[in-house]
């Protein structure tokens, strides 16, 4: 449904996005991963036609999105939520943007209700907080119940009910058949709510694959071992050069081997094993393996 090739956007000499390409398919939620200033918002500007690329294209459904008859009907993107006129009421916004691809009015009345916000539709938007005008840029991005959404940063300013919310609704979105991209910082968030992943950094592809995949090959897998001789378990893992760290008088966590490989190394020791857990760490953790030296911004670790 979405398809990016060798994307590129140069501002003077900086290079926002330089030779991009991924797809986005319909039926999952693929998260767009990547650092500040990776070039994602940029991206997705270009996606719809309000940047223009200096090199390749960015199709919806084989075509430009500027190509698009009542592209509302077609595309749903949640970009900026600043860009409603702040005297207008939250069904006023939606009655306008309606009227403009010829739906009904009923649709405000319709995505106001799905976003929670039916009970304040007669409200101007001036007084709208960060998450009710999340929810209403939710609401105009369903008004046309297009088959292709985009979310830049939809959680921003949400309380947990609306975190949890918006990730309901991108799931439950993405099962109707529909193509869903979102752009988050927020990697528990994104582990929960993603299928696949587009993981950029300086304008380059980095990653793009299921959130699985992407886990297992960049985050550190780390064997819990609860044993009778936890100082004996050490010395023995340690020859054969497995690394491990002892957590507590009978805990050891042991890095990169298997859960078997430490139970064979145990029994050829003659240690008594209570429990063995398998973890495979989390999407936090192989992001920033895999982007830490992409960072835009370092803080210093030191004291005032």
């Amino acid at each position: 449904m979405i398809e990016v090739e060798n994307l590129t956007k140069r501002y003077g000499a900086k290079v926002a996005v330089d030779g991009l390409s991924f797809s986005v398919t319909p039926g999952k939620v693929t998260g767009f991963l990547g650092p500040n200033g990776a070039g994602k918002s940029t991206t997705l500007r270009m996606i719809l036609g309000l940047d223009e690329p200096t090199a390749g294209r960015a199709t919806v459904f084989g075509v430009p999105y500027r190509s698009l008859t009542r592209p509302l009907t077609r595309v749903g993107a949640l970009l900026d939520t600043r860009t409603v006129h702040p005297g207008r009421s939250a069904r006023d916004h939606l009655r306008v943007l309606a009227a403009s691809h010829g739906l009904p009015a009923t649709r405000a009345e319709a995505v106001l209700d799905r976003v929670g916000l039916l009970a304040v539709a007669r409200q101007r938007v001036r007084g709208f907080s960060l998450g009710m005008g999340q929810r209403l840029g939710v609401a105009a991005a369903l008004l046309g119940d297009p088959e292709v959404l985009l979310f830049d940063e939809p959680v921003n300013g949400l309380d947990p009910e609306g975190v949890r919310w918006i990730r309901e609704l991108m799931r439950g979105l993405a099962a109707e058949g529909r193509t869903v991209l979102v752009s988050s910082h927020l990697m528990n968030e994104m582990a929960v709510t993603a299928d696949h992943l587009v993981v950029v950094a300086r304008g380059r592809l980095l990653a793009d694959t299921p959130v699985d995949a992407f886990v297992a090959a960049h985050a550190d897998r780390t064997v819990v071992a609860r044993v009778s001789d936890p100082e004996g378990m050490r010395r023995a893992l340690r020859e054969q050069g497995i690394d491990c760290v002892r957590e507590d008088d009978a805990t050891l966590a042991v890095s990169g081997v298997s859960v078997e490989k430490v139970g064979l190394v145990a029994s050829a020791e003659n240690i008594a094993v209570f429990e063995l857990t398998a973890s495979s760490g989390s999407l936090e953790e192989a992001f920033m393996k895999l982007t830490q030296e992409y960072a835009e911004y370092r803080a210093s670790t030191g004291g005032f």
